[in-house]
């Protein structure tokens, strides 16, 4: 763990606490991406109780956006679309990275986070990963800690599997439990997404992916070449001939009408269609932006999901906004 040096100036003593008496800014907006696992293979349970994970992250165009701004306790709100299933308590990840940022700042962290929530909750596109990603780097900035990139993935990791690549974005191989990450080159690419009513828990799929395979012998994960080689390329047609997500047969087994929307969307002209993560969230690789007006159309009128999202690929990480 790195810490902050101190100013052993003697004409200069530093203050008790590094927190500055007043805020560099009045707030600070950081926008996050949502993702789409393009490939999803997953290992055996670990004596831990997680799983080994090839995990192949492609950031999108769809986005949250954190705001911190100086509070007198710990505070969270939301707005958007399903903003009543968002928890404002410390349960809510960006509430923990504020926590855990001001602890190793030496800080108390006063903060009022306000989330806008447009990424699906629990829809299997790291909607709380990319919130809490965005917190810690919003509040980062907002005390003016200037924390190194390693230790802000450490707290992200610490957070959970998906936090550093909502941080970093773009394109990246996840290892380990996913958080372990590799940037790998990625073309452009469009995308339609289905948000199903309700959501899906991640433990609860991975707990279906373990009694689905409890007779059979789990290979180690390990990322596609092909579908590597596919995503580099930026051809549509070659990266929809790969994409899997191991933990599709698990959520169809928890959500059976998925599928109604995998075939509508397939029907309408998508090259290849697959649950987002865990789900419910359904994704549909696309042509260009054309087919993927035509194909969210199709989806929207199908009565087989409850709202779409068009967006393209790969996309920026979190990112400060210009106050």
């Amino acid at each position: 763990m790195s810490t902050r040096p101190e100013n052993q100036r003697p004409e200069s003593p530093r203050p008790e606490s590094p927190r500055p008496e007043s805020p560099r800014t009045a707030s600070v907006t950081v926008r996050v991406p949502a993702k789409v696992n393009v490939q999803l293979a997953v290992g055996a349970a670990r004596p831990d109780g997680f799983h080994d994970l090839a995990n192949v992250f492609l950031a999108v165009s769809l986005f949250d956006e954190v705001t911190a701004t100086p509070a007198d306790a710990l505070t969270v709100t939301c707005e958007g679309p399903d903003a009543d299933q968002v928890p404002l308590d410390r349960t809510n990840l960006a509430a923990r990275a504020a926590e855990i940022l001001a602890a190793r700042g030496g800080l108390d962290p006063l903060v009022h986070l306000h989330i806008a929530k447009h990424i699906p909750v629990a829809g299997g596109m790291a909607g709380g990963s990319a919130d809490g990603a965005a917190a810690l780097l919003a509040c980062d900035a907002l005390w003016g800690l200037d924390t190194p990139r390693e230790e802000l993935l450490d707290i992200c990791a610490e957070l959970g599997s998906d936090v550093p690549f909502s941080l970093v974005g773009g394109a990246a191989l996840g290892t380990g439990r996913g958080e372990v990450l590799t940037p790998v080159p990625a073309g452009s690419f469009h995308w339609v997404f289905a948000v199903a009513d309700g959501g899906l828990s991640t433990p609860a799929v991975f707990r279906e992916f373990d009694r689905l395979t409890a007779d059979v012998v789990v290979p180690e994960p390990q990322a596609s070449p092909a579908l590597l080689a596919a995503l580099a390329s930026g051809d549509p047609d070659a990266l929809a001939a790969t994409l899997a997500n191991g933990l599709q047969p698990a959520a169809l087994s928890l959500r059976p009408s998925l599928q109604a929307t995998l075939d509508a969307g397939l029907g309408a002209g998508a090259l290849a269609a697959l649950v987002s993560g865990s789900g419910p969230t359904t994704a549909f690789l696309v042509a260009d932006e054309e087919a993927a007006a035509k194909v969210a159309a199709a989806l929207d009128a199908s009565g087989t999901c409850r709202a779409t999202h068009t967006a393209s690929s790969p996309a920026p990480g979190a990112t400060v906004l210009p106050s």
